[in-house]
């Protein structure tokens, strides 16, 4: 998503048996107690037993009814003897289930449609479907835009998939995925993945209401999260964005290797929209050369219904339609969600409260586009600008993985998007250039397509830097805070004149709760004949070390390139 201060507090919505909208319900039979999305699941396997391996989604839209109808098979593997799949769906009818071409058995508790899957055993794989109607309270957002115009969006983070197909809604478990979307005529569709033919008549019987429709076919070919398993539909225009990633992209359907990159966007915000996305092949361009290969089949931006900024969806990212409307400023944004389509969609944190391996990401490989393109005084002026909004957050007394967060909306806050962005910088300068880009590519290509914790991402770093960097994560990513000192320095000549020592103290006066950092830092000394720049290691309340000088310091200055996430000292 794009920066967290523009992410209004959502909704809750409640988990309930009968669909919205005075639907028939047709559910199966249970007695579900209400939950809410959002909330983060105990620790543990999220479904075990079964492993999802493709989701086939079929829905009917309308311009003027606000109801859907949806069909989904899935496909999924049993990790266990007599397994059973627990599907995620709230808010719909259930009208039939099957297992395998045969009527079959669920029940409907806590939001949990559970599947039993009898005689079945592990390695075995299963064919599920659920047909389904109603009216979505979440997640396939039916509404006009900001031009009057009737739409459908899907907006799925963090677990809203659940409100328009039924999933395994979690993202430890990603699959690949097809959409049949039957949309009325007026519309285009878009999804993940690439166009499957060319849009057709929608057959008789298709799931939703009635009328002039034309059916659409998007796939995915590799797994992705289904947080980011969307489709889009509205009058569109299409921007071509030009070609990125060639020989860089081997998901790409195109026989020159390359992905398209386009702009779908309502044809009233064509002019705002070309100035917005203007850089965006640059941008897969860089990324693919910077982490590796270009991951999905195409690059869409797709101006949308969504209650974030921005929505990384895999290889069709999703927009807010106020901000390509009113012409903002939102290149950064757009930088922001294409570094996701590397880190958070092909690499995916296993648990939500590894966030910041998406979001820090996200920031800070978004930010170094702009030190690529438009030089280092503007890296700089973005990496302040987040490190103020850090500063002024109020979860600065909180680690960055906060297990004990249950809120998954309120994990979307500035230890994960500006402090995880800074512990890479971080990191980069304690490992250098070389090993630590050598470190990124290496975690890419190891956890691509899967799924990683922060200790994957430690262990790969470790093997690229040849140390241990226990000390690293340990304070800035499983403690909180940040460390603020107060540099202190005394001159003292020789007997003789010519030159002295300058010794220098640091000391540390965070909070007393927050750890004393251990950081290895340059400081920088300037006098009438120049200046000396030494690396020490700040690792305690108080560090003291001796420079041998020519002349008295006019000046002491720690950390002068801005490697360190540090408050203003005093």
């Amino acid at each position: 998503m794009a920066a967290y201060k523009s992410i209004p507090i959502p909704l809750v919505a409640l988990v309930t048996v009968a669909c919205s909208g005075g639907q028939p319900s047709g559910a199966v039979p249970s007695e579900p107690m209400p939950i809410q999305a959002g909330v983060a699941p105990t620790p543990g396997p999220y479904a075990p037993g079964v492993d999802v391996l493709h989701y086939d989604v079929e829905v009917g839209l309308s311009r003027s009814e606000s109801w859907v109808g949806g069909r989904t098979s899935i496909l999924a593997r049993a990790l266990t003897d007599a397994p059973s799949l627990p599907l995620d769906l709230t808010g719909l009818a259930v009208e039939s289930v099957s297992v395998d071409g045969a009527p079959g058995t669920g029940l409907y508790e806590n939001g949990v449609l559970r599947i039993e899957l009898p005689g079945r055993h592990e390695g075995d794989t299963v064919h599920v479907r659920v047909d389904y109607r109603g009216t979505p309270d979440d997640g396939l957002i039916l509404k006009e835009n900001v031009h009057g115009n009737a739409t459908a969006f899907a907006d799925n983070w963090p677990n809203r998939a659940r409100f328009w197909f039924p999933s395994v809604d979690h993202p430890s478990d990603k699959a690949t995925v097809t959409f049949t979307v039957h949309a009325p005529v007026e519309w285009r569709v878009i999804a993940n993945g690439r166009p499957v033919g060319e849009p057709e008549p929608t057959p008789a019987g298709s799931p939703g209401p009635a009328g002039d429709r034309l059916t659409w076919r998007w796939e995915v070919g590799v797994p992705i999260p289904t947080y980011t398993m969307v489709v889009g539909a509205a009058d569109f225009a299409v921007l071509d964005g030009g070609l990125a990633a060639c020989g860089r992209a081997p998901a790409s359907p195109r026989e020159d290797g390359c992905v398209q990159v386009e702009s779908w966007v309502f044809p009233e915000d064509v002019e705002n929209a070309g100035r917005i996305f203007a850089r965006s092949a640059l941008m897969v361009d860089y990324f693919s050369d910077l982490v590796g290969p270009f991951p999905y089949e195409k690059l869409v931006n797709v101006q949308s219904s969504t209650r974030f900024g921005g929505m990384e969806n895999a290889s069709a990212i999703f927009y807010t339609e106020e901000g390509i409307a009113e012409g903002r400023d939102m290149e950064g944004t757009v930088s922001h969600e294409i570094a996701h389509q590397w880190f958070g969609d092909a690499v995916t944190e296993t648990d939500w409260h590894h966030l910041w391996l998406s979001e820090g990401f996200a920031t800070y490989f978004g930010i170094l586009f702009f030190e690529n393109a438009d030089g280092e005084v503007r890296f700089r002026e973005l990496m302040e600008g987040r490190r103020q909004d850090y500063l002024a957050s109020r979860v600065v007394d909180r680690p960055v993985v906060d297990p004990e967060e249950r809120d998954l909306f309120a994990l979307l806050n500035a230890n994960n998007y500006p402090k995880g962005g800074w512990v890479l910088h971080m990191l980069r300068g304690v490992m250098g250039d070389e090993a630590f880009f050598r470190g990124i590519r290496d975690y890419y290509r190891t956890f691509l397509h899967g799924n990683a914790l922060t200790e994957d991402f430690q262990r790969t770093m470790e093997a690229s830097h040849g140390e241990s960097l226990d000390w690293f994560f340990g304070q800035w990513i499983h403690q909180a805070g940040y460390p603020i000192y107060r540099v202190e320095h005394t001159w003292t000549p020789t007997p003789t004149g010519s030159g002295g020592a300058v010794e220098v103290t640091v000391r540390q006066i965070q909070k007393a709760a927050w750890p004393r950092f251990r950081m290895p830092m340059d400081v920088l000394v300037s006098t009438g004949k120049g200046s000396v720049r030494r690396r020490v290691w700040v690792t305690d309340e108080t560090t003291a070390f001796t420079v041998e000088l020519e002349d008295a310091p006019l000046e002491v200055v720690l950390d002068p390139d801005g490697w360190v996430l540090k408050g203003d000292g005093r």
